[in-house]
């Protein structure tokens, strides 16, 4: 979830580092507070990344036409495209997925899901816009919310809280945030969207991981980050209480995991694995009651 310490820029990377460092690090996301943030161009994002422009932009390139092509695949099934059309949204509504890495990729569940959206009900101009930050907790959550109520969404799909169970180094004590502060966090997001605006909100729980493959990966090895799915269940169990619409991914992915759907670090999505996420949220959220 985080950039190896020590990089330098125009660094040689393989492919699959190159693929894992855009999915997993978006610099414009994490300074997108600054006053100079706008000012960021692809040629800047690409040295922070170590990377060549061309290489940046040839990529990214590559992973927004793979969420395409999730979305026309996901259509294709004449079940799925009835679940978009059940969705609980107006015409004209505005949807915002707020979350971390896994919802900062080029290609997350968030934009495939608006391309299923633009595809199958392009005349009611729904909107999905990401509001995500790699690396970042529910206590993250809790500064950047307040930019989000004032983009007075309709709905607010969460799918945050897989870094509080993060740990680091190699014999850890403690969790980044303990259960009890995770809980009051995702508490204090529930209230403060509940009382300060008209929006409903789907929640979307941490995933597990393949434990082995994080503690190995070459970037987050570096940090010493490590995951033990026994705490992401943890926040798991606070979400999935909720009583308001949760979608289970811990429970509908199992333990372990499918392989196939995560990238080498065993905590990130392939575009598999993202297109897995997007038929998840689409089939819970498409039986969910809107208020």
């Amino acid at each position: 979830m985080l950039v190896p310490a020590g990089i330098s820029l125009r660094m040689t990377w393989t492919t699959e580092q190159t693929r894992w460092l855009m999915k997993v690090l978006q610099p414009e996301q994490t300074v997108a507070s600054l006053p100079g943030a706008a000012a960021l161009t692809e040629p800047m994002r690409a040295a922070l990344l170590g990377l060549a422009p061309d290489a940046y932009s040839d990529e990214l390139g590559r992973l927004r036409a793979g969420a395409k092509e999730a979305a026309r695949e996901l259509l294709a099934d004449p079940a799925v495209g009835a679940m978009v059309d059940r969705l609980p949204l107006r015409p004209g509504a505005r949807v915002l997925a707020f979350g971390d890495s896994h919802t900062s990729d080029p290609q997350s569940w968030a934009v495939i899901l608006n391309e299923m959206l633009a595809a199958r009900r392009p005349a009611d101009g729904i909107s999905v816009d990401v509001s995500a930050v790699a690396g970042e907790t529910t206590t993250h959550g809790l500064i950047r919310i307040g930019g989000v109520i004032a983009r007075n969404p309709d709905w607010i799909l969460f799918f945050i809280g897989m870094n509080d169970a993060r740990t680091q180094g190699p014999t850890p004590s403690k969790t980044l945030v303990a259960p009890e502060e995770t809980a009051r966090n995702l508490a204090e997001l529930r209230k403060r969207v509940s009382r300060e605006t008209k929006a409903q909100c789907l929640w979307v729980t941490p995933p597990p991981v393949l434990e082995a493959r994080v503690s190995k990966h070459w970037g987050l090895s570096r940090f010493g980050v490590r995951f033990r799915n026994e705490d992401i269940a943890r926040v798991t169990e606070v979400i999935a209480a909720f009583d308001e619409p949760a979608i289970d991914l811990f429970a509908r992915l199992g333990l372990p995991p499918p392989q196939d759907l995560l990238m080498e670090d065993g905590l990130h999505f392939t575009q598999e694995g993202q297109k897995r996420i997007a038929l998840e949220v689409v089939r819970g959220w498409a039986d969910a009651r809107a208020r």
